[in-house]
């Protein structure tokens, strides 16, 4: 079972080397998943030209791969980077922003799933996309970025999900699952109010990316990061009066995330 001991060792190793963490990600969200990386304890990069990714791709201790502003040059850039990771070992995540509502970024994340992500973190809505399955009475795809289904429709799929790609599947929502198609752990930390935030999803697959970067165990890295985004925006609403002042207490709560803080929150059961 994970313990916050495990979490805070994982905390540590992030401030202690500075993973570079190479996101090309939702330009709506660029600011925020970098600043998110820095209060964690990460050096975050945010390339995304076609020209570079390779070479940065080499030098980076992880890559994050966000869908969420899709254009033709950037899938190029997208392809060049996860080949790169792929022929270097470097881990790299998925996050299938809005797949299964809009076709070409659909056929791009099923492309992609044959080149070996370290990891998948995505809504019901997502995941079941990925598999080609539908909620009961609602189709795969989601409303905009936003699921219409709840995490635990997906947890089958992600299980499924995680067998097929030998990835890592965390489907989040009230509360996360993350399996690696055998084991299911369940994380119920996290406050409704995050979703009144631009990118904490984006961030969530930010911090996975972080924590693969120093776990090697690559179920743990991804659960510790759900984790770790949860407890701090639980602490964050406690002292927030909004969806703006929660943004910056959730930078703060980041920064100062402690075993004592972890040990007082988390809420975590395997399956």
């Amino acid at each position: 079972m994970m313990q916050p001991a495990d979490i805070a060792r994982t905390l540590a190793a992030i401030r202690e080397r500075t993973p570079l963490i190479h996101n090309i990600t939702n330009s709506v969200v660029t600011n925020f998943t970098a600043n998110v990386l820095l209060a964690l304890g990460a050096s975050p990069a945010m390339v995304d030209g076609a020209d570079e990714v390779q070479e940065l791709v080499l030098r980076c201790d992880a890559l994050v791969i966000n869908l969420g502003t899709m254009s033709a040059d950037r899938a190029a850039a997208i392809r060049l980077a996860v080949g790169a990771a792929a022929s270097a070992a470097t881990p790299w995540v998925l996050d299938p922003v809005a797949v299964g509502v809009l076709g070409y970024r659909t056929r791009l994340a099923h492309d992609l799933l044959s080149d070996a992500p370290a990891a998948i973190r995505g809504n019901a809505s997502e995941i079941l996309s990925l598999t080609g399955e539908d909620a009961p009475g609602l189709q795969a795809g989601g409303h905009g970025v936003d699921a219409r289904a709840s995490s635990e429709t997906a947890r089958e799929a992600a299980r499924l999900l995680a067998a097929e790609t030998g990835a890592i599947v965390a489907v989040t929502g009230a509360t996360d699952y993350v399996t690696d198609g055998v084991r299911t752990l369940a994380i119920a930390n996290g406050h409704p109010m995050m979703t009144r935030v631009t990118g904490m999803g984006c961030s969530a697959t930010a911090i996975v990316g972080a924590c693969l970067a120093v776990q090697a165990d690559r179920l743990t890295g991804t659960a510790h990061a759900l984790a770790i985004i949860g407890v701090a925006g639980e602490i964050a609403a406690a002292r927030s009066r909004g969806p703006g002042s929660l943004a910056m207490e959730f930078l703060d709560a980041l920064h100062a995330l402690d075993e004592e803080g972890l040990a007082a929150r988390l809420l975590v059961e395997e399956l």
